[in-house]
């Protein structure tokens, strides 16, 4: 009997491109950061999303928490944040002292609900962070809205969100800082990576200068100062050339890409709706006034059936199910250094029904097929 190839969840794409551009950047002997393909990936970034700078950072976590240094974030400030979404969101603020402050989210895109953040908001409150889960746009224009009428700042986690929009703008090009993600799991990879975007142009100067270890070299080597010297706080944020040459070759094909993506997200999606239709999941939800990238396509199980029986089926059939995040209000760091803005029902339900079907490029109509028919056996 012929063993059935087991189908991952995740399986990182490569263009082809990616070696010969490392081999280019070894060759040119600039291995360290803000090197040519640097250039290339923060021009492409600009052009790509609007914002006044793109800066590359070794991940989005980085990318997070030089938002909270150049939020100013301080001890008992209050960040108002999802708690379904990765550690990273909240302990870049938690570093600085900040106070997550956890919202519900909407049932529909499971991003944060735009209705229930002013009832969040303290005289502590400096920030709103909505996540773009799913690479589905949060509902920005109510969320600016809100933080003009407050004077609160923003900060996107577009960690899932390159290629996508809101109402045509960019998602991460919406606040005053946005962030991205370019590990492996993401739609555009560099293994690990990420970047800020720096929408406000005041906040430009100093970003470059907390990335480059609080000095303001980046000046120096564009010939505006005779020497740089210590200016601020900050770190080593700023990845290496080999990783910018391997991202350079994925933002040249980001096009085809996300369209490959979306053709094998439309295929599930198709191919789901007579289990929707017979109450078995529901299917993921896209706004009409934005852009998704097939970032993951995620069921919610209809109550009443197991998670654990449907994943264990999967398992049985090689099959890389998965379900996602613990709620942060609900792990133990986030009750020691976050609270919950009353309750979180939607959040608890989407964490017990959830699972995320595999999503690569490369992937089969065959292989897919062979997952549809797992849910069409429950």
């Amino acid at each position: 009997m012929t063993a059935v190839e087991p189908i991952p969840f995740n399986r990182p794409y490569m263009t082809g491109q990616e070696l010969p551009n490392m081999a280019e950047a070894h060759a040119r002997m600039h291995l360290a950061g803000d090197g040519e393909f640097t250039r290339r990936c923060h021009l492409w970034l600009e052009e790509q999303t609007g914002t006044a700078r793109a800066l590359l950072t070794h991940s989005c976590t980085a990318a997070l928490e030089m938002a909270a240094l150049l939020l100013d974030i301080r001890p008992g400030d209050e960040v108002i944040m999802p708690s379904w979404t990765f550690v990273s969101t909240a302990n870049a603020f938690v570093l600085r002292g900040g106070v997550p402050v956890f919202v519900d989210i909407r049932s529909d895109t499971l991003n944060l609900d735009e209705r229930l953040i002013e009832a969040a908001i303290t005289p502590r409150t400096r920030a709103i962070v909505p996540v773009h889960y799913a690479g589905v746009g949060c509902d920005m224009p109510a969320i600016i809205q809100i933080a003009r009428h407050h004077r609160l700042k923003v900060v996107e986690d577009a960690a899932q969100g390159i290629m996508a929009d809101c109402r045509g703008t960019a998602l991460g090009a919406w606040g005053d800082l946005g962030t991205l993600s370019f590990h492996e799991t993401k739609n555009l990879i560099a293994g690990e990576g990420g970047a800020l975007l720096v929408n406000d142009p005041e906040l430009v100067e100093r970003a470059e200068i907390l990335r480059e270890k609080g000095t303001d070299r980046s000046r120096f080597y564009r010939g505006q100062v005779d020497k740089y010297t210590w200016q601020d706080i900050g770190s080593s944020y700023l990845p290496g050339e080999l990783i910018a040459a391997f991202l350079w070759a994925q933002l040249q094909q980001a096009d085809a890409i996300t369209r490959q993506r979306i053709t094998l997200w439309d295929h599930y999606h198709d191919q789901l709706e007579p289990l929707e239709r017979r109450g078995l999941l529901r299917r993921p939800h896209i706004p009409a006034d934005g852009t998704h990238n097939a970032h993951l396509y995620g069921i919610l199980l209809a109550p009443g059936l197991s998670r654990q029986t449907v994943l264990n089926a999967f398992a049985a059939a090689g099959i890389g199910a998965v379900f996602h995040y613990v709620p942060l209000h609900d792990a133990p760091a986030g009750r020691r250094w976050g609270r919950a803005s009353g309750p979180l029902p939607v959040t608890c339900a989407v964490a017990d029904s959830l699972i995320r079907l595999p999503l690569w490029v490369g992937l089969t109509t065959a292989q897919q097929d062979r997952v549809i028919h797992v849910l069409q056996t429950l």
